[in-house]
């Protein structure tokens, strides 16, 4: 649609969807076509491009765009209502095992999302893993290999799991190697030597 109209927004502003983006964009919706007015709407350090933003707001922007305009950003409230919801609803449920989401967040590179998320995967009951190792297996970071005819195969195949788990888990050691910490040097020194993905797994086992 902006495409079409040749309103290039998104070129000079990050997140469209902002503050300032918003107020743009209900410009638009209510019938703005002065390219001036909706680049005076833009606030704080953003106001140092307003004469970009004149330059990207000058298109062909028709009522038509502006109905599409204000369908698409009627689905973005009413997305954004939901998951306002189910984030209340998470606090919520998460509410009696707040002092173990709080040991999880202290965790370089695990935010309180990712917290949630692994708590909610494994839980608290330690004692349905035997051992470190099933639940290093259960997070996939295991690798399972299998032998045939005396051969073995798949080494480098993390086997069954929980996927969800696994994701989770990497995507946070790639968080820690940002960080100036004790793991975050560490993935750091392996990645040099032996590539991402085996510092990935030395980091979360």
């Amino acid at each position: 649609m902006f495409r079409e109209a040749q309103i290039k927004l998104s070129v000079v502003v990050s997140d469209i969807f902002g503050v300032s983006g918003r107020d743009m964009l209900a410009a638009l919706v209510a019938g703005e076509r002065n390219p001036k007015v909706p680049a005076q709407l833009a606030r704080r350090t953003m106001r140092k491009k307003i004469t970009v933003l004149e330059e990207a707001f000058t298109g062909y922007f028709t009522g038509h765009h502006a109905f599409l305009l204000a369908q698409m950003l009627g689905r973005v409230d009413a997305i954004t209502a939901d998951i306002a919801a189910l984030d209340a609803r998470i606090e919520q449920e998460i509410a009696p095992f707040a002092a173990a989401v709080r040991q999880i967040d202290e965790v370089p590179g695990i935010s309180l999302v990712a917290a949630h998320a692994i708590l909610a995967e494994i839980g608290l009951d330690m004692t349905r893993f035997p051992t470190a190792g099933h639940l290093v297996s259960w997070a996939k970071y295991a690798p399972g290999v299998k032998e045939s005819a005396g051969k073995k195969k798949g080494k480098n195949s993390t086997g069954h799991g929980n996927p969800y788990l696994a994701r989770i888990l990497g995507n946070a050691a790639v968080a820690a190697a940002r960080t100036d910490t004790f793991l975050g040097e560490r993935y750091r020194r392996i990645a040099r030597r032996r590539g991402a993905k085996k510092a990935n797994v030395a980091i979360v086992i």
